[in-house]
């Protein structure tokens, strides 16, 4: 099922989310509802805030592009990308390595507007699964932005926060017209 994705100016997005407790069969539906619905919006990243839920679940999928990365290693040992995606998490924590880099961001929550965001260029990071095993992580490029971006989300924060000071200015109007939009998410459009 597509969820709907709520945009900029929910306060469920400046959440800081709560730990998964427990994995049952209505997580595992709602991570598959989320997945659907990454996919359907054409992304490469989705966390649980961004569809209304305040738990630190997240999904990410890079496979589109396996050329994104320079390396990608599970549990210390090289690995190919695809065979891991879309890469569901919860309870996420992040090292990071290496130097920054600047690259373009958008988000699914917040449609109109992309920008330059610095973030570290190597990701460890630490993934328990939903079936109780734990991923260590340590990738470059698009996976390791894609995987910042999302656990950003869990702790409230998003891309936009990032961005230089001169480019918040710039865009200042056009996320104030973003929070004051009464969005319509498709499923209620359908519903007139």
């Amino acid at each position: 099922m597509i969820l709907d994705i709520v945009q900029f100016g929910e306060p469920v997005l400046r959440n800081k989310c709560q730990p998964v407790e427990k994995v049952d069969a209505e997580l595992e539906k709602f991570v598959q509802d989320m997945i659907e619905t990454m996919k359907d919006a054409e992304g490469v990243g989705l966390a649980a805030p961004q569809v209304g839920a305040d738990i630190r679940l997240a999904i990410v999928d890079t496979s589109h592009d396996p050329d994104c990365v320079s390396f990608f290693k599970v549990n210390g040992e090289d690995a190919k990308m695809e065979d891991y995606m879309p890469l569901i998490f919860i309870n996420p924590e992040l090292e990071f390595t290496g130097p920054q880099e600047t690259d373009m961001e958008g988000c699914l929550s917040i449609q109109e507007i992309r920008a330059k965001v610095k973030r570290k260029s190597i990701v460890k990071a630490h993934l328990p699964q939903l079936d109780g095993s734990v991923l260590e992580i340590e990738t470059d490029g698009l996976c390791s932005r894609a995987i910042q971006h999302e656990v950003d989300h869990l702790n409230g924060i998003l891309f936009i926060d990032r961005i230089s000071s001169t480019t918040k200015t710039r865009l200042r109007r056009k996320l104030k017209e973003l929070s004051e939009t009464k969005w319509e998410y498709p499923s209620q459009q359908k519903e007139k």
